[in-house]
């Protein structure tokens, strides 16, 4: 149990230093922005209380903010993302429900199961943020614009990085 903490806690700071260090900086014409960091808030266990997902994901997105000067932008659309993970996850369950040995992971849940709740949930992410940032409607075409295409770079990288950094399943 102790051990599952520490993963999740390194793993918390791991995804903030990489979204603040690398990817911050990472613009194309201003419509690509990737948020990795949202990894966290999907990858938590299916059993996690509503209140804990609430907490970890306002807190990761408040990391972002602090070293991004966002004011609280993440913090918000984090927090949206998070209170929206088990609505989704209600909504595309497995006939027989989860099983809570499971993770929310290809591994453990498939490909299509995955790809469809991270895509929902990041795209969710990506709405809030981005009207925060720009704040007005007469732009609405050109946010959702980067809206999509910023949801697609990020599911990109979700996963590889599902792809790349899950055990395997033992035979």
């Amino acid at each position: 149990m102790t051990t599952n903490i520490l993963k999740y806690i390194s793993v918390f700071f791991l995804l903030i230093l990489i979204q603040v260090l690398v990817l911050n900086h990472i613009q194309f014409n201003g419509l690509i922005n990737p948020y990795l960091y949202v990894l966290f808030i999907l990858m938590l266990p299916f059993d996690t209380p509503v209140w804990l997902v609430l907490t970890s994901s306002f807190l990761i997105g408040l990391g972002v903010d602090i070293f991004s000067d966002s004011l609280g932008m993440h913090a918000a659309a984090g927090t949206f993302a998070g209170y929206c993970r088990p609505l989704v996850m209600g909504v595309i369950k497995p006939r027989d429900g989860y099983e809570f040995s499971n993770k929310p992971t290809i591994r453990d849940m498939g490909m299509i199961w995955y790809v469809t709740y991270a895509s929902v949930v990041v795209f969710l992410h990506h709405f809030v943020y981005f009207f925060i940032e720009i704040f007005r409607l007469n732009e609405f075409l050109s946010v959702f614009s980067r809206v999509i295409i910023s949801s697609i770079f990020t599911m990109l990288l979700i996963i590889l990085t599902q792809v790349l950094f899950t055990k395997p399943r033992k035979i």
